[in-house]
């Protein structure tokens, strides 16, 4: 979103940085990290599959990031549709806006995941069958509708509040569900690549694939999955290229594969192939965002709970009216990287809030986006009275020349 100014309400709807010309605009992003992510990235995964057929991955890609590789990097797209063709790669369900929907509303929860298998099934060709919610948010609720929709799996982060004694390497059933199951994220794992890897003060650097792959092999007999996920953006962008990040990348499925006793497996084939070891009760949210693995991070503060009250109540009126391009932008609007930008926790996970944010501050951010608010009411006002006014000449019945 672009950083909308009191003076632009009622004056300007246009509310995203698209194509502005400038450094920080949706354009420049996308295809700057294309260039060092998604297309080298991508590349490197290819070979792997042609080097070691037994390798194997997924991917939970937002419809926004879809509609943003169609309009400004076509061939993002290009190279994930050749990675899926392979069949070693599966696409996972997601919401279709990257949204906190699954907290404030079900009924639109619902849609954007319908939406975003729509969008899937047309540029794939495939219809996933497990479910990743934004930022592994999840709870037994969010589990319930997942399965409700006809899903198999649901993924999670694997959090030690929520795990007690157990391990994340064990497929588990959802309490209060019937058939879905529950991959779990190993996270120190995970935060190995996606956060340590070019630490020089951990005492793990420099991870090497061998290294990498010892560490995994340790779990054997005690394990059954060992589920890794992180940000995409890890290759490249967090983790730049002259880290070795793309050798390391390029060698750690033939590490894996030296031990005989590992393979790599999709998450569906992991539902598949493996019974849940027993049911996990989540009654709260959990997800994988910073060292609580909470909401906090969208939910912590005045300002984020007061952007989102006003998102949803606005929602409950505008999606009932005639008016497209409103509920586009509404939607647009849900995103959580938004409510992100106003975190104000300025602790060990302040550094990572404002890396990604466009903003000088989150009080910054939280102004830009209920400028937008206001603006967004004034257009719903418009699209009320548009509708009432056709509702109204559709009542009166047009009079015949001989009654007047």
């Amino acid at each position: 979103m672009r950083k909308y100014r009191i003076f632009d309400v009622g004056q300007n709807s246009s509310y995203f940085n698209d194509e502005s010309g400038t450094s920080l605009d949706n354009r420049a992003i996308i295809k700057k990290v294309a260039g060092k992510c998604y297309l080298p990235a991508n590349a490197v995964l290819l070979q792997n599959i042609k080097n070691n057929p037994e390798f194997k991955a997924s991917f939970s890609i937002s419809g926004l990031a879809l509609e943003q590789f169609e309009k400004h990097a076509p061939e993002v797209i290009d190279s994930f549709k050749v990675l899926v063709d392979t069949g070693n790669v599966e696409l996972l369900s997601e919401t279709y806006y990257h949204s906190l929907a699954s907290i404030y509303s079900e009924e639109e929860f619902i849609n954007q995941v319908l939406l975003h298998r729509k969008k899937v099934q047309d540029l794939f060709g495939v219809i996933p069958s497990v479910f990743r919610n934004t930022e592994l948010i999840y709870s037994n609720q969010i589990a319930k509708m997942a399965e409700k929709m006809g899903y198999r799996g649901i993924l999670a982060e694997g959090a030690d509040h929520i795990l007690g004694w157990r391990s994340p390497t064990f497929v588990y059933k959802p309490i209060g569900t019937e058939k879905i199951k529950l991959l779990l994220k190993h996270y120190r794992l995970s935060d190995d690549i996606a956060f340590r890897f070019s630490q020089r003060s951990w005492e793990g650097w420099p991870l090497t694939a061998p290294k990498f792959a010892d560490w995994v092999s340790s779990h054997n007999g005690n394990a059954n999955t060992i589920n890794l996920f992180m940000d995409y953006e890890t290759f490249g962008e967090h983790q730049w290229e002259d880290t070795g990040i793309f050798e390391f990348l390029k060698y750690l499925p033939a590490e894996i594969l030296k031990n005989p006793d590992n393979n790599f497996i999709t998450p569906s084939e992991a539902i598949d192939r493996y019974e849940a070891k027993g049911e996990l009760d989540v009654p709260h949210h959990v997800s994988w965002a910073d060292t609580e693995r909470d909401l906090s991070a969208w939910i912590s503060n005045d300002l984020q709970r007061e952007a989102l009250d006003t998102l949803y109540a606005l929602g409950k009126e505008i999606i009932h009216v005639d008016d497209p391009i409103l509920i586009e932008d509404w939607r647009k609007l849900q995103t959580s990287d938004h409510f992100y930008y106003m975190c104000t926790k300025w602790w060990n996970d302040g550094d990572v809030h404002k890396y990604f944010s466009p903003y000088e501050s989150p009080y910054e951010a939280f102004i830009a986006y209920m400028n937008v608010m206001q603006d967004m009411r004034l257009r719903l006002s418009d699209a009320k009275k548009r509708q009432e006014h056709e509702v109204f000449l559709h009542k009166v019945k047009p009079l015949r020349f001989s009654e007047v």
